[in-house]
């Protein structure tokens, strides 16, 4: 007895820790949603998954072939570049066509969306970089639509590694033909010039993200183009050397040059034409040699100049607050104000983690846009969390005087509200998809899809001297079979009612696939009020969700355009700002989105689910018109669709 006693007394510190332990993460731990809770949540949704049709003929690869340095890693200078995009591109009023960036054979592709017992409206085709130079050491990694000639015909941005972007410009006529596209519907033009046919021998840009907004209030259209690689030959086997890594994996600064482009000039007609002109300082240095993987631009301060957040791999983020005037671009960077208690990594432009996809949406819902970020979380390798940047401030107003003294009024909430961890993140949606009138947070996770575990090599790395980092040479081998969070899934993350916190139904709908995803395109393309979803999948097809839920809910859906010739609709007005307000006083934000995220591209149409209110809602449109003057208008409008033509006036047609 008394040697049991003593053994007891000793152990008794260890003992009381293990209780305290087991207390404390009772006590602290998240709170779950139970089955019956799920099935409840889930009852609102519901999704079809269907084929995308894609071309055939062309020889598949299973692996990218790069640069002797990187050859140990190609499986991770692989892993980008399947892209997908919404939008109306044959011109027949639905959100019904898709822009696919296809890896296994560098082709972007344009198809339509899958339409349940219907033959396809035209056959899948791969766009032609026709007369202009190209060569065999370069891939597409995105496809951004846009009407960049402002002729009202939808065109296409295609940016690549191993060149400067393209520009696919839709030729006259050839939208309103019945039979629908073709390669010879688009016309290539040069983004940058200074090419000339033959084989392409000019900048080695290695682009990982675009988005078009009027960042200098002129009322025309610009872009955004985010490097990620150093310019180089990322793709060039033939070369050793030329290439490198990031300096460090989490103060990293030493990626490809980041590029504004304002909009000088467009014509129409049988060879269209659009002019940019590039402004390499535009965007502060220490924010333009980031490793930039995504992007997003809104108006969060009620100005009509959009802000442009910047979301970097191996280091921080950046929120660049707009302070352009026509013809000049113009940027301060803001950061958030580091309280007491605050990890550093928990501030707007502080971190140090790995930002992959970024989205606007008032997630907590007081008229303020607020953030969500990928970020990697997988449990075991390198746990970080994603951000919940939600406002702090109230109302734009509070918003503006915060970002005029370089202050980012957002904190992170992605902990108490369970969006915190679910695995390597890239693109993500704040979309509303049973009309509730919140907003649910789509998530594509995943990384290499393989047989070998590499994720204690990949530990071993990010904890390496960052004076290692950037020499390739002593990266770990990463190539085909491989398997970093290979087998992480879809999520759809939904509010739980009367809660501040978000339950994953993916697992619930059929969402949950173990293949990596990268892109998600939303856009509503039967014109039932309810938005459907296009997922891109690396080294795999992509796939196409109807939305079938049984939600008798009524939404408020806007097609927002410039005025046309001749009464056509024209571009769509991208930046135009929406506050609509139900008859019980609940008020949503959205915008026309130039192309937010990391590879997927939501439509241009603006969606609002209006939950169970009923009657007529106060709509308040704010803009731009052509000439860069700021417009706003109210108005009552039912439920529905609604096309309004923004000039000096809010039109419906």
């Amino acid at each position: 007895m008394s040697t049991t006693a003593g053994w007891l007394r000793k152990q008794l510190p260890g003992i009381i820790a293990l209780v305290l332990v087991a207390a404390t993460f009772a006590v602290a731990r998240l709170p779950t949603s139970s089955a019956a809770e799920k099935r409840d949540l889930a009852a609102h949704f519901g999704f079809a998954a269907e084929s995308i049709a894609l071309p055939g003929g062309y020889t598949q690869q299973s692996m990218r072939r790069v640069n002797q340095d990187y050859r140990h890693i190609d499986a991770w200078i692989s892993s980008v570049g399947s892209a997908i995009a919404l939008n109306d591109l044959d011109g027949d009023g639905l959100s019904n066509d898709l822009c696919f960036v296809d890896v296994r054979i560098d082709q972007v592709i344009v198809t339509p969306a899958p339409e349940a017992g219907e033959q396809p409206r035209y056959e899948p085709f791969a766009l032609s970089a026709g007369p202009l130079p190209t060569n065999d050491v370069m891939a597409p990694m995105g496809c951004v639509p846009g009407d960049f000639n402002e002729d009202g015909r939808m065109d296409l941005l295609v940016y690549l590694w191993g060149r400067t972007p393209i520009l696919h410009l839709a030729a006259n006529g050839d939208q309103d033909r019945a039979e629908g596209l073709t390669a010879e519907s688009y016309t290539p033009t040069e983004l940058v010039p200074g090419a000339s046919g033959g084989r392409y021998s000019g900048p080695e840009w290695n682009t990982n993200s675009a988005t078009v907004a009027d960042f200098d209030g002129d009322g025309h259209d610009d872009l955004y183009i985010g490097n990620y690689f150093p310019h180089g030959p990322v793709l060039d086997p033939s070369k050793s050397g030329g290439v490198e890594m990031n300096h460090s994996m989490s103060m990293a600064f030493n990626g490809g040059e980041d590029y504004l482009f304002r909009w000088t000039g467009g014509t129409s007609g049988p060879t269209p034409s659009a002019s940019f002109e590039r402004d390499d300082k535009a965007i502060p240095q220490d924010a333009s040699k980031g490793w930039a993987l995504a992007s997003s631009s809104n108006d969060v301060d009620g100005d009509l100049l959009p802000e442009l957040y910047l979301a970097h791999d191996f280091g921080p983020d950046r929120m660049l607050h707009n302070l352009s005037t026509p013809g000049r671009f113009e940027f301060a960077l803001v950061e958030g104000v580091r309280g007491a208690t605050e990890p550093k990594s928990k501030n707007v432009g502080k971190d140090s983690f790995k930002g992959m996809g970024v989205d606007f949406g008032d997630l907590n819902g007081d008229g303020v846009y607020d953030m969500f970020v990928s970020n990697i979380t997988t449990s075991f390798g390198i746990e970080e969390s994603h951000f919940a940047w939600l406002s702090t401030s109230g109302d734009t107003k509070a918003v503006k005087e915060e970002l005029d003294r370089g202050v980012a009024p957002w904190e992170d909430e992605s902990a108490p509200l369970h969006l915190a961890w679910s695995g390597w993140g890239w693109d993500v949606k704040l979309a509303d998809f049973d009309n509730s009138g919140g907003l649910e947070v789509a998530q594509a996770t995943g990384f290499v899809k393989g047989e070998v575990n590499r994720w204690p090599q990949l530990q071993e790395l990010a904890t390496a001297n960052d004076s290692l980092l950037s020499n390739p040479l002593w990266w770990p081998h990463m190539t085909a079979g491989d398997d970093v969070s290979g087998s992480q899934r879809f999520h759809l993350f939904v509010k739980n009612p009367g809660e501040q916190r978000y339950t994953d139904l993916a697992p619930s709908l059929g969402l949950d696939v173990p293949v990596p995803t990268r892109g998600i395109a939303t856009g509503d393309v039967d014109g039932d009020g309810k938005l459907d979803m296009a997922v891109s999948r690396q080294w795999a097809d992509p796939v196409f969700y109807h939305n079938t839920g049984e939600s008798d809910r009524g939404f408020l859906g806007l097609r927002l355009t410039h005025p046309g010739n001749g009464g056509k609709p024209g571009s769509p007005a991208i930046g135009a700002q929406v506050t609509v307000t139900t008859p019980d006083g609940h008020k949503q934000v959205n915008r026309v989105d130039g192309g937010s995220g990391h590879s997927g591209k939501r439509s241009h149409e603006v969606h609002f689910g209006l939950g169970d209110a009923t009657g007529p809602v106060a709509v308040h449109v704010k803009w731009r018109d052509r000439d860069g003057t700021v417009h706003e208008q109210e108005q009552t409008l039912s439920a529905g669709w609604h096309d309004l033509q923004l000039g000096d006036q809010a039109e419906e047609k």
